[in-house]
């Protein structure tokens, strides 16, 4: 039965090195999981129990009968590893179930977790009594000297992990996982078989168990783990398998270690005939003989390795581009955030622009600078166009550190970014030119309408007045009918005065006629509250102005900014009422001059404030909407502003800050 002692050494040192290989994946990983944590710990107690066991079996082969003080180290993580596997598989089994949310009401978390690790403590008198042996270990069949109620609570932990895996095949979402996890329910079942089989062999003598069937069970003991393994790198399994760097950096070391382990045992067969420095140096240098085909080898790994990373950036790129071609750049930023954390399998992604990229810097990408040093696992890309920065794009992945293929998808993605963000802002500038065109076609149609109005009703409507005013007049009218002919002449009037606001909306902008128009705002303000208080004074409005810098020149014409005063005036009287008070005040400074119009009214509630901008937006009764519209169309033709506060005190009151360019002193000649 010598065939057996080699399998069994094989079996035992794949199952140290496996275990310690997904030890050191976690902690290279480094994922603030739970389920991380367990497993953890799990590959521990295996790499003890599979570690002691390899151990206890060479010193056989080395001293025939091992030195009781090495048996004793031997068995103590022998069996610490073997009693912790049952609760932590369970465990781990449970977490898992937690993350694909298949823990109903009836089965919470904490009852298993619990249940698992009592039976753990119930069973701590069988591992004291099993540590406490002298001379007499078996590290061949060690369940039965931890007791029956251990052997039975490994199968029952078997046959329960068996149970969920036999979960989440039904609720997989792809054929991988569903057929990792149905292989390994079968796995698990069979061990929990064969368990049951040895206990009954050992306590009842029902079965003849022999040394090949526990050999046997230990190969299949390392399946689990190896087809875990498997899947994490060929299907990125548990988020794992994108740290491709580090599975190849540990698989490097094990490999190199493995190769040295062999040269020294080579060494020592190889000793009748050489010297174990000899054969030793010879079998260090014997790996350069396959360099060359090593290096052909990786050459057409790393070329397929770099056409599959270019096709999987330019299939992470199309629908950036996409929603690039929306034309709206907040929306790009949170998709682009959002797409490469998902595709990439990021813990977070942030994309900063600079003011000069985005003029909503603070909406799209915050205060923090993209100079700022990175931390933990956070990785830094700058976007950058001709030696310009543009933003950043600001990564951090699940583990320790991002992979060697994400990194470079990342900086192919910061590379493309810039075009990306070109294109959006191409689409916006035509969007916003299609949208400025449609505007100015609906005011040309505007305009022909008006027209249309003004050559159908306002010759009538004077013909109608003048002969009104002629028959008031008349002495021979009666004077029951003089009060209702002068209603009718101020209907008319009113009527008048707004196709005279709806042509005064609709016509070209009047900037156009000069490029360096200016006018004094002072004369043209007197005059607008001069013409308006007549219509303040039927209502008992009092309308008055005041100037605390004299004569002011500001870069526009004299018929725009009486339009722009005139309406906001007109506004305010309309909005106080009778009795209310109307304030017009004037200030200069050496860029603008501000036109501050104040009322007593009851103010401009908070949800209107955006809609009295809005051409046909009314709140009067008997109010056509236009007379703010042409105040803010006016405003930007000129390039100034308007600042509306409201309300200015004891919840009433309304401040109309109109800001004109201030027109600089011309040279003199």
């Amino acid at each position: 039965m010598r065939w057996i002692i080699y399998v069994r050494l094989i079996t035992l040192t794949a199952g140290t090195l496996l275990p310690f290989f997904g030890m050191v994946v976690i902690l290279g990983h480094r994922r603030q999981r739970n389920f991380e944590r367990i497993f953890f710990f799990l590959c521990l107690a295996l790499t003890c129990f599979f570690g002691s066991s390899l151990l206890a079996l060479n010193a056989q082969l080395f001293y025939g009968a091992p030195p009781q003080g090495l048996a004793r180290f031997a068995w103590t993580f022998l069996c610490l590893g073997l009693y912790f596997i049952p609760p932590l598989v369970v465990h781990l089994h449970v977490e898992y179930a937690s993350i694909r949310d298949l823990l109903g009401p009836r089965s919470p978390k904490y009852v298993w977790l619990v249940v698992g690790w009592l039976l753990a403590v119930v069973l701590a008198p069988g591992l004291v009594r099993a540590l406490r042996m002298e001379g007499s270990f078996d590290f061949d069949r060690p369940t039965h000297l931890l007791g029956f109620a251990f052997q039975a609570w490994l199968a029952a932990a078997m046959a329960i992990a068996a149970f969920w895996q036999w979960r989440f095949a039904k609720a997989a979402p792809d054929r991988e996982q569903k057929t990792f996890h149905r292989t390994m329910e079968v796995v698990l079942l069979v061990i929990a078989g064969l368990a049951v089989q040895i206990v009954l062999s050992q306590q009842f003598g029902v079965f003849a168990v022999g040394a090949e069937y526990s050999a046997f069970l230990l190969i299949l003991a390392l399946l689990p783990l190896g087809i875990l393994i498997s899947n994490v790198q060929r299907f990125n399994f548990l988020q794992i398998g994108r740290q491709r760097n580090l599975i190849y950096a540990v698989s490097t070391v094990f490999v190199a270690l493995l190769y040295l382990s062999f040269v020294r045992r080579a060494a020592e067969w190889l000793e009748p005939y050489l010297p174990p420095a000899a054969s030793a140096a010879l079998l260090l240098f014997l790996p350069v003989v396959f360099f060359e085909p090593l290096q052909r080898l990786m050459r057409r790994l790393l070329r397929q390795t770099a056409q599959a990373e270019m096709d999987r950036a330019q299939k992470l790129m199309g629908p950036i581009s996409e929603t690039a071609r929306l034309g709206d750049l907040a929306k790009l930023v949170e998709f682009c955030e959002r797409w490469i954390a998902d595709q990439l399998q990021l813990a977070h992604v942030k994309l900063e622009l600079t003011p000069q990229t985005s003029p909503a810097f603070g909406a799209l990408g915050g205060s923090t600078s993209p100079e700022t040093a990175k931390s933990g696992s956070e990785e830094v890309f700058p976007i950058t166009r001709s030696a310009h920065r543009l933003g950043a794009l600001r990564v951090k992945a699940h583990g320790a550190m991002i992979s060697g293929e994400t990194y470079a998808a990342l900086e192919f993605v910061a590379e493309q970014l810039p075009g990306v963000f070109d294109l959006c802002r191409l689409i916006e500038e035509k969007l916003q030119l299609e949208r400025e065109l449609a505007e100015r076609e609906r005011m040309a149609l505007l305009g022909q309408m008006a027209a249309s109005i003004s050559h159908n009703l306002k010759n009538p409507l004077g013909s109608i007045k003048t002969i009104l005013q002629v028959q008031m007049e008349s002495p021979e009218m009666p004077t029951s009918l003089r009060g209702e002919t002068q209603m009718v002449l101020d209907e008319i009037n009113r009527l008048s005065a707004r196709l005279n606001q709806l042509l005064q909306f609709s016509r070209p902008g009047v900037r156009s006629s000069k490029k360096g128009d200016r006018c004094n705002v002072v004369s043209v303000a007197a005059n607008v509250v001069e013409v308006l208080r007549h219509e303040a004074e039927p209502s008992g409005t009092a309308l008055e102005m005041a100037n605390a810098n004299g004569a002011c020149e500001v870069a526009a014409s004299g018929e725009a900014v009486n339009d722009i005063l005139s309406n906001v005036v007109l506004n305010a009287i309309e909005a106080v009422g009778r009795g209310g008070h109307v304030r017009l005040a004037l200030h200069c400074d050496q860029t603008s001059c501000t036109v501050a119009v104040e009322d007593d009214g009851p103010g401009v509630p908070v949800a209107l404030k955006e809609k009295i901008l809005t051409p046909f937006f009314t709140t009067k009764a008997r109010g056509t909407g236009l007379g703010l519209a042409i105040v803010a169309r006016r405003l930007e033709e000129i390039g100034g502003s308007l600042q509306i506060d409201s309300p200015t005190g004891a919840e009433r009151g309304s401040r109309f800050r109109v800001i004109l360019p201030f027109a600089p002193k011309e040279k003199a000649t």
